[in-house]
């Protein structure tokens, strides 16, 4: 990172366009490179322009014509980071792009770090630190669902939701100092029966953000969507339809998915993560058996099982596989959604006693498909994105998407337990102030109140160059 007060700048756009874009920012921005720039209309001084100036000209280095350019101006602190900026829109050359920079150095400016941009903008009070993290996840996200979490706290709407619950915590921790100071006087400046229901709201809502991090992550990366059954059920088949292409080699002979195979597939505005497994038996031989512990292994980090049947098995036997599944999956919480198919070798009378007798053997949903004929896929779709708890994206700023945050919350939560546990067991009030202020740090070290210059090291380090 560039010292405070210097000027940087990077390329901040990706290759691949006709036109590329160069960010420079720092104090004295504007008047280095004027030494560089020249209008088309000799009238305009970039010096003396306002902010927000859109102005055509040319970049040469001595004798030396770069190219013809637009450049837009930023005024401190209405820009982006808070300073003084400037953007320079030039052709997409390698070489253009690599010389601009290049005499940008020759004057004193210093090349960005990963993320020095929206550093410099938090570091100036333009956004917190969840915002600024927001910024990364605005950039990679690959889905609308995604793109609305990390707009949402772009826009602020977690960290209003995180600083509430810091002021109320504050407030809490004020009268609790106060005590301190008064101790000797034996005086109480609060009721314990309101200040314990107040800790237990506090923790209800801080569970409740804790908890959404499993949802939140899986919609930022992917809902990982693991395709499980025996062996030649159609697994691979009902992976290549879901994709529309031979992803999967598709066999009779039985074992012949040995690895896991993963793809990722747009639904209903979510990203899954499909993932075709070996076929559950007994293996055959070594490498088959390490094809089924993979699947052991990814049943467990599933948000969602399709459990592939056949229209021609028994209601007990597909209701025992769900079971033995469910019981794979251990304590993950996935979802498992039967998929009964084949559905085309079956007739229509076994087909409609499956779907009398399944649900009275378990209560998880079934769709009945056929990998030949591709009816039903259109209703496992809609039961797919069914399954994912849609309806919390109706309030984006209870959902955590961050591992930090996570963490964080969770450390809110053991402070707040041990705030509770302390009400209840009668525990010195100097003690319950230390738990309290416990928790109120891990709040603002979520939204950057709070900066341990590492963690600030290691967010900004994952950024791209130029933001």
């Amino acid at each position: 990172m560039a010292q405070k007060g210097t000027i940087i700048c990077a390329p901040a756009t990706s290759g691949g366009g006709a036109i590329a874009l160069i960010r420079l920012s720092g104090p004295g921005t504007i008047e280095t490179l004027a030494g560089i720039f020249k209008p088309v209309d000799d009238q305009i001084d970039i010096i003396k322009a306002n902010g927000y100036s859109l102005i055509y000209g040319t970049i040469s280095s001595q004798d030396e014509f770069i190219d013809e350019v637009l450049v837009s101006l930023f005024r401190a602190p209405h820009s982006y980071t808070g300073e003084e900026m400037a953007e320079i829109s030039c052709h997409a050359s390698p070489f253009i792009q690599r010389r601009i920079i290049e005499i940008l150095i020759e004057r004193g400016v210093q090349t960005a770090s990963p993320g020095e941009f929206t550093m410099r903008a938090f570091m100036n009070g333009k956004m917190d630190l969840s915002q600024a993290e927001a910024v990364a996840d605005i950039i990679a996200s690959d889905s609308a669902a995604a793109h609305r979490l990390a707009s949402t706290q772009l826009r602020g709407g977690f960290s209003k939701e995180i600083e509430k619950l810091r002021m109320e915590l504050l407030s809490f921790a004020s009268l609790i100092e106060l005590e301190l100071d008064f101790s000797e006087e034996d005086v109480k400046f609060a009721d314990r029966f309101a200040l314990t229901e107040t800790v237990i709201k506090i923790k209800s809502l801080v569970d409740r953000l804790a908890a959404s991090f499993r949802l939140g992550n899986a919609i930022k990366k992917g809902m990982p969507v693991v395709i499980a059954g025996r062996p030649n059920v159609g697994k691979s088949s009902l992976l290549n339809l879901l994709l529309q292409e031979e992803r999967a080699i598709v066999s009779d002979i039985p074992g012949t998915t040995r690895d896991t195979v993963e793809e990722v597939l747009h639904v209903g505005g979510l990203l899954f993560r499909f993932i075709d497994t070996a076929g559950l038996r007994d293996a055959g031989d070594r490498i088959e058996e390490m094809g089924i512990e993979r699947t052991h292994g990814r049943l467990k980090e599933a948000e969602v099982v399709l459990a592939v049947a056949e229209a021609t098995d028994r209601a007990e036997d597909i209701a025992g596989f769900a079971r033995s599944l469910a019981e794979l999956s251990g304590d993950s919480g996935a979802k498992i959604i039967l998929v009964i198919n084949k559905s085309d070798l079956a007739g229509s009378g076994e087909i409609t006693r499956l779907k009398k007798e399944l649900p009275r053997l378990c209560d998880l949903p079934a769709v009945f498909i056929s990998a030949v004929t591709t009816s039903g896929m259109d209703e496992l779709r809609m039961v797919l994105t069914a399954a994912v708890e849609t309806g919390r994206l109706d309030a984006p700023q209870y959902i955590v998407t961050n591992a930090r945050h996570y963490e964080a919350l969770k450390n809110v939560s053991e402070s707040l337990q041990r705030v509770l546990d302390g009400f209840r067991d009668g525990i010195p009030t100097v003690l319950i102030a230390t738990d309290v202020r416990q928790a109120v740090y891990y709040l603002g070290v979520i939204t950057g109140k709070i900066t341990p210059e590492d963690i600030l090291g290691e967010i900004f380090s994952h950024f791209c160059i130029g933001k």
